[in-house]
């Protein structure tokens, strides 16, 4: 009995072999070019001296030319689609929508432009699923030090505080004073421990749904102006999609609070034609010279959802855009 098997992994491997198939055409080519000029000369009139004579000259170069000059034609033809291929190796980025080439042509090279693709689709598969890991494992420890910090930390400066209460109220008056100060410091240290948990645990985002984090969520940059639009007839969304789009609009933020240099940022989640937009511009510097790590975190968490985000950056301001499809 005949192992299919084996039988059609063989021939798979017989058919795989795309520089054999190239050697071949090209034989192929030279081969035709040198048999028609072969012909060309034995039924033209035209006749070569021994030695040659200077008249005859003008008549080989002309003829060696158009040899040459045909034989470049068809070879080139027949390796143009590997120039695109190198282009494409070139400029290709696996956390951006890679494209394909057209599987057009000969045998050899359609396979070979096939095995490229298929490579790529291979690549941004297993880029997007540990990207998925590492992103899940990400949330998790945000997830794990918020609680902490909101339930150790907190709850400790919470314990001084009160105690510091205590303390003002039997001190002296000459001390007072500075008890009242210290007990600002540490109060002020909790509000922040609280909003540093709220940044890496965004709890409303569970409890309130997406546009009352995204309400929260422009409130914590007090030194920028936020125009904030949500359409109010947004479709039903995944949890895995209202946290990407959480999370972008969050890094966007933060990179014009810190980066841009901007006064007033928009905000806008807006539905056109079933396809949901998350769009954030801001009126700073803009000039954006590589893309660090926050926005090559943007692309990950895009690619997870099958989104596709797109970073404009001019003189005047930076515009970060990401398209869920239907």
């Amino acid at each position: 009995m005949i192992d299919r098997s084996v039988t059609a992994e063989g021939s798979a491997g017989r058919a795989l072999r795309p520089t054999q198939a190239l050697f071949r055409r090209l034989l192929v080519i030279n081969g035709l070019l040198f048999s028609a000029a072969t012909l060309v000369l034995a039924f033209s009139p035209a006749t070569v001296s021994a030695p040659v004579q200077i008249t005859e000259l003008p008549v080989l170069v002309i003829g060696l030319l158009l040899i040459l000059a045909a034989n470049a034609v068809l070879v080139r033809g027949s390796l143009a689609p590997l120039d695109a291929l190198a282009t494409l190796m070139q400029r290709v980025d696996l956390l951006r929508a890679s494209d394909r080439l057209t599987e057009r042509g000969h045998g050899d090279v359609t396979h070979l432009v096939h095995t490229f693709n298929t490579m790529l689709d291979r690549l941004e598969a297993e880029r997007s699923e540990s990207s998925a890991h590492a992103l899940a494992a990400q949330e998790a420890e945000r997830q794990r030090i918020a609680r902490e910090l909101h339930d150790e930390i907190g709850q400790s400066l919470t314990v001084v505080l009160l105690g510091l209460k205590r303390t003002v109220d039997r001190a002296p008056a000459e001390l007072r004073e500075e008890l009242h100060a210290m007990q600002e410091t540490v109060r002020d240290s909790l509000d922040e421990v609280r909003q540093v948990a709220r940044r890496l645990r965004p709890g409303v985002l569970a409890d309130l749904g997406l546009q009352s984090a995204l309400h929260a969520l422009s409130s914590e940059f007090g030194e920028l102006r936020v125009n904030r639009w949500v359409d109010h007839d947004l479709p039903e969304l995944s949890p895995d999609v209202e946290l990407v789009l959480y999370r972008i609009a969050q890094e966007s933020l933060t990179n014009v609070a810190r980066h841009a240099g901007a006064a007033e940022v928009d905000l806008s989640l807006t539905v056109r034609r079933g396809e949901l937009t998350l769009r954030v511009t801001d009126n700073g510097t803009g000039g954006i010279d590589h893309e660090g790590a926050g926005i090559r975190g943007m692309r990950e968490r895009a690619l997870l959802i099958g989104a596709k985000l797109t970073v404009t950056s001019t003189v005047d301001g930076t515009d970060v855009c990401l398209r869920v499809p239907r």
